[in-house]
């Protein structure tokens, strides 16, 4: 890519950026296409349900000119929550494959602005594991999504593996999104004194989905997959979901006489996992990762179409931060992750 002088118009590259197809409208994403229903009746957020279906759905010209408003230069694409992972093994292939086909088309229509992340039917792990390799040498993929636990079990299980060996064998990361807790964690642990839809929120965007994320990572850590797959490479969003604050006290709580791990679990937070902003414009958040891992870990995203891309450029303009690092979190570290 060329290098812009401003460095308020480097080269920019969105690393968790959405997409929607019809067949999972039809299906995993049926929810949000009743919400939008039910908003017609509300023309206070209609107008706004109506959009992020819009949008979503968009994989052509629109979504570009959406992103030259922004000033972004390629989006990394990948199906929204909650993908595939809570559906049964047939539903979720085709799916998969069906996702996968779409995206593909729009990335080789569109190879400047648009990078593909493969959907996988992570409950058929072989099947998965071979529908990833197809699409990074069909369609040039440069990864896959997880969306967080397969139907209460988690990448910890060795029965998911095939998938880490062919993603390592292959070198492309996995980007791990975050879901809500199994249903029941939801009524153990975010049920309360307040009304259910306070509990729903408070189990998923305010909370519960970002602390899952941080503890499916500690699973994988801990049960030695990455020393399994050492090359091996997680991408997660939301400014490290946690975990970079509670970098010191795991290494200090888990060390390895008692893990029995080749290295301390801080040392994969920082060589086997990679972070993005994917909305969390905040500056306190931002400065707590970039001290724990250091620059070369973190790359942008907006999570369009949930969150602004303008207001995340914007952020990624005004970090403080030297125009080196800014360049690198921007577009380099992507580049060099992605192979682009």
């Amino acid at each position: 890519m060329k290098e812009n002088e401003n460095t308020n118009n480097i080269q920019t590259i969105g690393l968790e950026e959405h997409y929607a197809t019809p067949l999972f409208m039809e299906g995993p994403g049926r929810q949000l296409k009743a919400q939008a229903e039910l908003a017609k009746d509300h023309p206070e957020v209609a107008g706004a349900y109506a959009l992020l279906v819009e949008q979503l759905m968009d994989l052509d010209n629109g979504r570009i000119a959406e992103m030259d408003k922004a000033d972004i230069d390629m989006q990394a694409l990948s199906l929204t929550s909650p993908g595939v992972e809570q559906l049964g093994k047939s539903d979720a292939i085709s799916l998969a494959k069906d996702a996968n086909n779409i995206l593909g088309e729009a990335v080789l229509k569109h190879p400047s602005r648009f990078i593909g992340f493969a959907t996988l039917a992570t409950i058929a792990p072989e099947t998965a594991a071979d529908e990833l390799e197809r699409t990074v040498k069909e369609y040039n993929f440069k990864g896959g999504i997880i969306n967080g636990h397969i139907g209460g079990r988690y990448l910890d299980d060795d029965y998911f593996w095939p998938i880490l060996e062919r993603a390592e064998a292959l070198n492309v990361p996995i980007y791990l999104h975050p879901t809500p807790p199994p249903e029941s964690v939801v009524k153990t642990s975010y049920a309360g004194n307040y009304p259910p839809e306070i509990a729903g929120l408070l189990a998923s965007a305010a909370w519960g989905w970002h602390i899952e994320t941080a503890i499916h990572i500690l699973r994988i850590i801990l049960s030695g997959a990455f020393d399994q797959f050492p090359k091996l490479q997680f991408i997660i969003g939301h400014m490290g979901e946690t975990l970079p604050f509670m970098l010191p006290r795991l290494d200090r709580g888990l060390p390895k006489e008692l893990t029995k791990l080749e290295r301390p679990v801080g040392d994969y937070l920082t060589q086997n996992i990679n972070y993005t902003f994917s909305g969390f414009n905040y500056t306190q958040n931002f400065l707590d990762l970039f001290l724990q891992v250091g620059v070369e870990r973190i790359m942008f995203s907006a999570d369009y179409p949930y969150s602004s891309m303008a207001e995340a450029k914007h952020f990624l303009d005004n970090l403080p931060v030297s125009a080196k690092d800014k360049k690198s979190i921007a577009h380099g570290n992507a580049e060099r992750l992605l192979k682009l």
